[in-house]
């Protein structure tokens, strides 16, 4: 009988060796696809663009004269990596203008998140407690505006502030103002833009993290003694906060280069970064400065949301 039963434990075994080494190579291939779209989309664009800052500015087609090429022998492209020049970048240290423009578009950046914030957390906290059957219809209006041109939504935003539009005549007919208000072609307009454009982002992950809350805290809190106000203080927030955190990084990183909201709705003292590095691609012809403007750009916003996210991973493990 023991000899019997020793036969299917080395079948079973034999089984599940080779179903391990099926899963294997499909496994890794899983893993990869990833990891070959950032290679293909990420990496690759950026060593492209980064190798275009090291460039010099030419009156050619391009208009600029590459430092190195990738034709080259190995000889002599490492005779040119030796002798690099990161003039670009040390020119945009020492010119006042993309040090303002940085600076403006991360003062602008953190304004419009804290706005969107205050806007989409009554509004993702109002879906969550709507009924049931409503709330897919609600997710659907969010996403609406998705359905029109980015564009076309800015350009309709000109229509409602200008001096004649609408949101003056309205107020004007309520008898709020006696003269029209000038909100275009300010940053109170920028800020406006900024908040209807980007609030789909604050608000749907907000509201995939306050679905997902247990009912029964809330209970337990009311039942021990806690007002409604403490309770959400010390309970709902405190669980929403991945939420908060996903839908702020959503919402700051594309605003800090945006560009078609600031150059429609903002004035020409409006300064910001996407602004700036359109001047210098298309009107200056300025390859490779506007190069080295990106580059700065995607590590100003890489580099601290990394060392974050390593933060709250170290104290996550803490925990």
């Amino acid at each position: 009988m023991s000899d019997q039963t020793a036969v299917p434990a080395s079948d079973d075994t034999d089984t599940t060796d080779v179903l391990l080494a099926k899963r294997g190579p499909a496994r890794w291939f899983v893993v990869a696809i990833p990891y070959l779209w950032l290679l293909i989309f990420f990496l690759a664009p950026f060593l492209i663009v980064f190798k275009l800052s090291l460039s010099e500015i030419a009156v050619a087609i391009p208009p600029y004269v590459p430092t190195f090429d990738l034709t080259d022998g190995a000889l002599e492209m490492w005779g040119k990596i030796k002798q690099l020049s990161f003039e670009n970048y040390i020119w945009l240290t020492s010119d006042a203008l993309y040090i303002r423009s940085y600076v403006s578009s991360l003062i602008v950046a953190v304004v419009s998140t804290c706005l969107i914030l205050l806007v989409g957390y009554p509004v993702a906290y109002g879906m969550t407690r709507a009924p049931k059957a409503w709330r897919p219809t609600l997710v659907m209006l969010v996403i609406l505006p998705f359905w029109t041109s980015f564009l076309i939504r800015v350009y309709a935003w000109i229509g409602i502030l200008k001096k004649e539009g609408l949101l003056n005549q309205f107020l004007m007919n309520v008898g709020v103002i006696s003269d029209p208000l000038t909100i275009l072609n300010t940053n109170i307009a920028v800020y406006i833009g900024m908040v209807y454009s980007y609030l789909p982002f604050m608000i749907l992950p907000l509201y995939a993290s306050l679905e997902k809350m247990d009912e029964s805290l809330l209970e337990a809190a009311a039942d021990l003694g806690s007002p409604p106000g403490r309770a959400f203080w010390q309970i709902t927030f405190p669980l929403s906060i991945p939420g908060v955190v996903a839908g702020s990084f959503l919402c700051f990183i594309p605003i800090v280069g945006e560009f078609v909201i600031p150059d429609l709705l903002g004035g020409s003292e409006t300064l910001m970064i996407g602004k700036t590095l359109w001047v210098e691609f298309f009107s200056n012809r300025d390859w490779p400065v506007a190069s080295a403007v990106a580059i700065i750009l995607l590590l100003v916003l890489v580099i601290p949301i990394v060392l974050f996210q390593n933060s709250l991973a170290k104290q996550g493990e803490a925990d």
